[in-house]
């Protein structure tokens, strides 16, 4: 992976994550929209714990996500890599095959 593209992965995490934390404001918002007995400072530390507790979930479901991505491109690497060998090996022995049967085509035909 070259510069650019990781600068563009690391520009795609922050976006993404600072989407996350987004989502998790609005949905604390809502959840405490539903509680409107809340004192302002009650509300304030529910909506805080409620966006950290979304965060922590957020997180640990991306690392879960990181690893069996991680997990799935060695997997499918190793069966590119088999089905790669196979079909090089295929190509080339059919071009054997079509190589043997010219020169005894042609051997046959010098024959007579």
């Amino acid at each position: 992976m070259n510069q650019m593209d990781q600068a563009v992965n690391e520009i795609e995490g922050y976006l993404l994550w600072e989407a996350e934390k987004a989502r998790a404001r609005s949905r604390a918002d809502a959840f405490c929209a539903g509680l409107p007995w809340l004192t302002d400072t009650q509300r304030q530390e529910v909506e805080s714990r409620y966006c950290e507790d979304q965060r922590d979930l957020s997180r640990a479901y991306l690392e879960r996500i990181a690893v069996r991505s991680a997990g799935l491109r060695t997997e499918y690497e190793s069966v590119y890599l088999a089905l790669r060998r196979r079909l090089v090996t295929a190509f080339l022995s059919g071009t054997l095959a079509v190589a043997v049967l010219v020169a005894v085509a042609a051997a046959g035909l010098t024959a007579r």
